[in-house]
């Protein structure tokens, strides 16, 4: 089962958020490393995340026409006070 990690950029309906997630690619000829990003539609079945959270998403069945997504947590960030 595949996974990604990224940010949540929209709340696209109820129960429905988009994720953005980057990464890195390398040009074949001068080898320079470029951040490519994409967007990925998921389902939220509890409404719990808000614009800017980071998550862990992962692959599942088709559940409408453009979600192929679920949500599994939230990144934990270490806070210091």
């Amino acid at each position: 089962m595949r996974s990604k990690t990224g940010t949540v950029v929209s709340k696209s309906g109820n129960k429905s958020i988009v994720v953005e997630s980057h990464y890195y690619k390398e040009h074949p000829k001068y080898k320079k490393r470029f951040r490519v990003s994409k967007k990925f539609h998921a389902h939220d079945e509890d409404n719990t995340y808000k614009v800017g959270d980071a998550i862990t998403i992962y692959e599942c069945r088709p559940l409408s026409k453009m979600k192929r997504w679920t949500t599994v947590a939230p990144i934990a960030t270490t806070t210091t006070k």
